[in-house]
């Protein structure tokens, strides 16, 4: 995959749309803000925001208005700052990031950033033919990722009025082409923002709006954004996020991280809509959200206000980001592994691994349960190697979630500057038991 600049074109004002939909005369400001900004952003005529469509240029469009709007200042054009990507058919696809800057006070600190983002496009429409009609699905993406988006542009409108509290500054972007390869962040990162090296901190907002199964933080085990986090939850918040140092959810934030950035991942979590076309307003949770952005805020605040430099560690991947023997991380590659046509790893776990997961009698007996930890390697021609734990639960989990991921049908090699490459992952198995009708049995936690 090669990313490069191109001229923004003509560059068109934005136009609000008008609405036929009115909020419920209970909501509150920010709940009324965030259910506009879903609406417009899930929209049916964005027909999904799919990159380098004209449904992701509207989405771009009405993001640097709103930000315009809340008095923040816009550094990319009215429809996007517009990069490119050389695709391995030849083609050329177009996208765009959406980018915010509201200055911090302290002429010591103001020169630093925290970076907030969220992703811009989603999978786009899909035709389907039933019973000899052509049948166009819409994926509006309401949680994945107007949700996100949502909370970003609220979480900017608080941060410029309160800006006099705020040391460093802070950036707001939105990424586009993220969705599959993840190429706003990394062109952000490498091409467009000159100041990389005074970024301290990133924040990234993705899929946050379906709060059934927590809220959590996934931070890479970084030692110093986990203190932020513990020293927030000893004050009063709104809602408090579980701190998880596993991920199978690949985002913009892995761009920062593989930049030794410290960088932290909010979001809900998968949730049974995710991918889908249900994937609609209807399911988010509003007041959920507004608890968020709160807790996102007071986050945001601490981090910008630390007088201290953050520091980066490790996760929890056996292997640096490239080493001596050719292995490159999942998220440096320009093109990354793929199963079943997925650049996702949930697809992985989903379609392969809780498929012929099995809970080992022993362990089901004695209701050991837990997420077992698994490294392994994709190699240059799709095979699966060196599969081994790298933080277990019990000798009997282990072994079965080293069985199965073992026996992995053949990926889609990763790739980098157009030659495939050798690609280590590491992915959490979940074993988990419910309770039906008193007695214990084998449930997969998704």
């Amino acid at each position: 995959m090669t990313v490069f600049a191109l001229s923004s074109g003509v560059i068109m004002s934005a136009q609000f749309r008008e609405g036929a939909v009115y909020e419920d005369l209970y909501d509150g400001e920010t709940v009324s803000a965030l259910k506009t900004h879903v609406r417009e952003l899930s929209a049916a005529h964005l027909e999904g925001r799919k990159a380098g469509s004209e449904g992701e240029k509207l989405a771009a469009v009405y993001v640097t208005d709103i930000l315009n709007s809340y008095g923040v200042d816009v550094l990319s054009p009215a429809e996007g700052e517009v990069f490119g990507i050389r695709k391995e058919s030849g083609d050329t696809l177009t996208s765009r990031n959406v980018i915010g800057y509201v200055q911090g006070y302290d002429k010591n600190l103001r020169d630093k950033y925290i970076v907030v983002g969220a992703r811009l496009d989603n999978l786009g429409t899909m035709t389907m033919t039933i019973d000899g009609k052509p049948y166009e699905k819409i994926y509006y993406g309401a949680n994945g990722n107007a949700s996100g988006l949502s909370i970003m542009l609220e979480l900017a409108r608080m941060v410029q009025t309160n800006s006099i509290l705020f040391r460093r500054s802070v950036l707001f972007v939105a990424f586009g082409a993220s969705a599959e390869t993840y190429s706003g962040s990394w062109y952000f990162l490498n091409r467009s923002f000159a100041d990389v090296g005074n970024i301290d901190a990133m924040i990234n907002l993705d899929m946050l709006g379906t709060g059934d199964d927590g809220f959590y933080a996934y931070t890479g085990s970084n030692v110093d954004l986990n203190a932020v986090i513990r020293t927030q939850s000893a004050e009063l918040q709104p809602i408090l996020p579980e701190i998880t140092a596993a991920e199978i959810y690949p985002s913009d934030h892995r761009a920062f991280f593989d930049k030794e950035i410290p960088s932290v991942h909010f979001t809900t979590g998968r949730y049974p809509e995710h991918n889908t076309e249900k994937d609609t307003q209807s399911i988010l949770d509003y007041e959920n959200m507004e608890r968020e952005l709160e807790y996102i805020y007071n986050f945001t605040l601490a981090l910008a206000g630390d007088d201290k430099d953050f520091a980066f560690r490790e996760s929890d991947s056996p292997v640096k980001s490239k080493d001596a023997d050719g292995i490159v991380s999942y998220s440096d590659c320009d093109q990354r592994p793929s199963f079943l046509n997925s650049y996702d790893p949930g697809r992985f776990l989903e379609k392969w691994v809780y498929q012929y997961l099995k809970y080992p009698q022993e362990a089901l007996q004695e209701g050991v349960q837990g997420r077992v930890m698994v490294y392994f390697i994709i190699e240059k021609d799709g095979k699966v190697t060196d599969v081994k734990v790298v933080k277990g639960v019990s000798p009997e989990l282990d072994a079965e979630a080293v069985k199965v991921v073992s026996a992995s049908p053949k990926w889609k090699p990763g790739r980098v500057a157009g030659e495939k490459v050798r690609v280590a992952m590491t992915i959490p198995v979940e074993f988990r038991l419910e309770k039906k009708g008193g007695k214990s049995s084998f449930g997969i936690k998704k």
